[in-house]
């Protein structure tokens, strides 16, 4: 039995969803000190592995998942969502973003509005990039903006100057996306009320129709997590980290932007990201790419990591899976009701379990929710609880 062989899913049907395809991008020119994607700079993979062969790699996993796809009861469904990310998927310019759309489109049928979205880093952008892409069939741009803060940029080990992703957001905007996001990260050491009201300022100055923040993680293993370690960045502050998405959420709302999942912001509906919906609530979507996850009707599984292992793989034949694991009952309740109730759109009760109803009651008491129609819905002292409402809901 090969290595592809022991680890290849057990795929059981699709779940009647949405279908999306996410693709990993694992290059970047630099590694961000917070970060702990699966992602490698050029220094680090040395000759091992490169973006042409891992796009060869690619086109290969797609193809083997179409056949596999093709072996279920039911129909594959059309692709809704595609969403490429990384790592720096810009890194890959133009014709290489495109190269990928038609890696996919060769393999899969497209809805006929299907959202197509490319993370991108400001730095790795110009207008005939984003004309390029929009030639190609993308839809969508969200661009990595974090700050508008030079000295939060730097400890955050950002490489774009402050002004450059609100000057790619217009660009983006004057080649015919519609719908272009911004990414903002709070609560980064040394920022202040004001550098975050100027972020914003930049945010709302650039046109967006959808905004994503993050309050800062020091994740285990990053760079960012050994400073504070070591007492060189103090460690978030929870009550600033409050104080501040609630700053967020007001001067986003103020213009016209409303939360549709805690930490995601959109002009309307057309503007909220179908993609991310689509892991929300519970749909299948295919992760190609190394170390990408893939989730089909209950059934998870997760890809090599590295992109020279990945290449390698996929070579063998079969889904290039690291492990799989075939969710319980159990566990998709948690997983249902830990990703749903971060929703505007909410949690149907209905579905919350007998040994949950004392702490829904306890959520409704203490103002941390309400009920609207049939759905508990977050009020907005309850987003800053999310995750301790989940917790007490699963207790």
């Amino acid at each position: 039995m090969t290595p592809a062989d022991a680890d290849r899913p057990v795929l059981r049907d699709f779940g009647g969803g949405a279908f999306g395809v996410y693709v990993h991008v694992p290059f970047c020119a630099t590694r961000c000190g917070y970060c702990d994607f699966n992602t490698y700079t050029a220094g680090e993979l040395g000759t091992s592995a490169s973006p042409q062969s891992w796009l060869e790699a690619l086109r290969g996993e797609l193809a083997t998942a179409a056949t596999e796809f093709g072996a279920l009861p039911s129909s594959t469904p059309e692709v809704s969502t595609i969403f490429v990310g990384g790592g720096t998927p810009s890194l890959l310019g133009g014709d290489g973003l495109a190269a990928v759309l038609d890696a996919v489109r060769a393999n899969f049928t497209l809805t006929t509005d299907a959202e197509v979205t490319t993370e991108s880093n400001p730095e790795s952008t110009s207008p005939e990039f984003f004309e390029r892409l929009r030639a190609a069939g993308y839809t969508r741009i969200s661009l990595g903006m974090q700050s508008a803060a030079q000295h939060v940029l730097k400890v955050l080990d950002r490489t774009h100057t402050p002004g450059r992703a609100v000057a790619a957001a217009k660009e983006a905007r004057a080649a015919g996306f519609e719908h272009v996001n911004l990414d903002l990260i709070y609560g980064t050491p040394g920022e202040t009320d004001a550098d975050l009201d100027a972020s914003l300022d930049a945010v709302l100055a650039a046109g967006v129709d959808h905004v994503s923040a993050y309050s800062l993680i020091v994740e285990d293993g990053t760079a960012l997590a050994r400073k504070v370690r070591r007492g060189e960045l103090p460690a978030p502050d929870d009550d600033v980290l409050a104080a501040r998405y609630e700053r967020i959420d007001a001067r986003l709302a103020a213009a016209g932007l409303t939360w549709y999942e805690v930490s995601n912001w959109a002009a309307d509906d057309s503007a909220r990201c179908r993609h991310n919906l689509g892991y929300w609530d519970g749909g299948d979507w295919l992760g190609a790419g190394p170390g990408a996850h893939s989730h089909v009707g209950g059934v998870r599984w997760w890809n090599v990591k590295h992109p020279a292992r990945y290449a390698d793989r996929v070579a063998l034949g079969g889904l290039p899976a690291a492990g799989w694991e075939a969710l319980t009952d159990d566990e998709r309740y948690t997983e249902r009701l830990m990703l749903t109730v971060r929703l505007r759109t909410g949690l149907p009760v209905a579905d919350l379990a007998p040994s949950a109803r004392p702490a829904l009651d306890r959520v409704l008491a203490d103002g941390l929710a309400h009920i609207t129609g049939d759905h508990l819905v977050l009020t907005d002292r309850g987003r800053l609880l999310a995750d301790g409402i989940v917790r007490d809901l699963l207790a």
